[in-house]
């Protein structure tokens, strides 16, 4: 079995619901009409459809970066849409959550196994 960045597994559930609410959002963008309809269903559906292929990419250089800017864009696009705002901060929390705990608890895990690695000798009388 791999071991697998806790940073990225947390990172990637994130970015998974944070697709699925953005697609809820874009459907109540539209209700609302807060922009052409052909506006809010291509900007609404590309933006799911890269949060949820981003996970994919997690671990890559700049790949978090990529994430993060995300966030930033989730937050901008939801002063569109009323309550959405309340949302957005929910999930950049999360977002920041999964990048601090993922990235302390790898620390702990490789300073884990350099313990678990090292080996006291013992001399007993059969070995002298």
């Amino acid at each position: 079995m791999s071991k697998r960045s806790v940073q990225r597994s947390l990172g990637s559930m994130v970015l998974a619901f944070e697709s699925f609410v953005v697609f809820f959002g874009t459907l109540v963008a539209f209700g609302l009409k807060v922009a052409d309809p052909a506006t809010v269903w291509s900007f609404g559906l590309i933006f799911s459809v890269v949060l949820i292929l981003t996970p994919g990419v997690l671990g890559r250089k700049y790949s978090y970066i990529f994430a993060s800017l995300l966030q930033v864009l989730l937050l901008v696009v939801s002063f569109y849409v009323p309550w959405m705002i309340l949302i957005s901060v929910i999930f950049v929390g999360f977002w920041g959550w999964a990048m601090i705990a993922g990235a302390t608890i790898d620390l702990a895990n490789k300073a884990r196994e350099k313990v678990d690695t090292f080996e006291i000798p013992i001399e007993t009388k059969e070995s002298k």
